[in-house]
C-alpha cells in the first residue's frame, strides 16, 4: 500500500508499447511507415492504412505481424465502417496516429480552389473523421492515445503553401479541442510537428540544391531531418510516459522554430 506523501517511482518499462495496437493512417511510405516501424520495435502491433492496396501490402511485409486496413481517410462513412468493423472483428485500437496528408505548392493568388478543398479534406477533415471513429471506442474503454501529425508550418509560413499552412495550424487547434473534450475520458491527444524531413512529400525540395542550402543555413542543426528521428517523440506520446500530457504540439524540427 502506498504511504501518505510517498512518491511513486515510474516503472522502467514506461515507454513500452507491448500489448497495444496502433493504427497509422497514410503509412505505406514516408513518415507514416517510419513511425509504424518504430512503434513496432517498441512492442506495438501495427495496423497500416492507405488507399493503394499494393503499396500497403508491400509495406506490411516489412513489419512482422502487421495488419492492413484500407480506407479513404477523407470519407467519413468509409472511415466509420472500417474502424467499427476492425474493432468488432480484430479488437481494440489503442493508439491512433493521424498521419495522412498532402501538399500543393502554388502562389496564393493563383491557388486552385479544388486544390484548396483537397488540402482541407486530406489534412484536416481526415483527422476529424478517423479521430472521432477511434475515440468513440477509446472513450468506452476510458483509455486511448491519439497523435496528430502537424508540421513546422503549424507555426511558420513560407511562400507558395499558404493553404497547407492553414491546414496544419488547424491540426494543432483540433488537437487542443480533442484533448479538451476527451481527456476526461482517459484519452491523451497530442500532435507532433515535424520540421523539414527527407520524405516523398518533400522530394521536390530535397532535389533543389538552392533550397537545401537555404534550409541547412536556416536550421540550427544544419541539416534535413531523418524520418527515424520522429520515432522517439511518437513512442513517448503513445506510451504511459505521457499519461499527463494533453493538447500539446511537440516540434521535432532541429531548432528551426526556436531561432530567427
Amino acid at each position: 500500500m502506498r504511504k501518505e506523501g510517498e512518491v511513486r517511482v515510474p516503472d522502467t518499462n514506461l515507454f513500452s508499447l507491448a500489448g497495444k495496437r496502433a493504427l497509422i493512417t497514410g503509412s505505406s511510405q514516408g513518415i507514416g511507415f517510419a513511425l509504424a516501424q518504430g512503434l513496432a520495435r517498441a512492442g506495438a502491433q501495427i495496423v497500416l492504412n492507405g488507399r493503394d492496396l499494393s503499396k500497403l501490402s508491400a509495406a506490411a511485409e516489412q513489419i512482422e505481424g502487421a495488419a492492413t486496413l484500407a480506407f479513404d481517410a477523407t470519407d467519413h462513412d468509409a472511415v466509420r465502417a472500417a474502424i467499427d468493423g476492425f474493432e468488432s472483428d480484430q479488437g481494440a485500437i489503442d493508439i491512433l496516429i493521424n498521419n495522412a496528408g498532402m501538399q500543393h505548392r502554388t502562389p496564393l493568388e493563383d491557388f486552385p480552389a479544388d486544390a484548396f478543398d483537397r488540402l482541407l479534406q486530406t489534412n484536416v477533415a481526415s483527422v476529424f473523421h478517423v479521430g472521432q471513429a477511434c475515440a468513440r471506442h477509446m472513450i468506452g474503454r476510458n483509455a486511448g492515445k491519439i497523435i496528430n501529425i502537424a508540421s513546422v508550418q503549424t507555426a511558420l509560413a513560407r511562400p507558395g503553401i499558404a493553404p497547407y499552412t492553414a491546414t496544419k495550424g488547424a491540426v494543432a487547434n483540433l488537437t487542443k479541442g480533442m484533448a479538451t473534450d476527451w481527456a476526461k475520458h482517459g484519452l491523451q491527444c497530442n500532435a507532433i510537428a515535424p520540421g523539414y524531413f527527407d520524405t516523398p512529400l518533400n522530394a521536390a525540395l530535397v532535389s533543389d540544391p538552392e533550397f537545401s542550402a537555404w534550409l541547412e543555413n536556416r536550421t540550427p542543426a544544419g541539416r534535413w531531418g531523418k524520418v527515424e528521428e520522429l520515432v522517439g517523440a511518437a513512442v513517448f506520446l503513445a506510451s504511459e510516459a505521457s499519461s499527463f500530457v494533453n493538447g500539446h504540439t511537440l516540434f521535432v524540427d532541429g531548432g528551426i522554430t526556436a531561432s530567427l
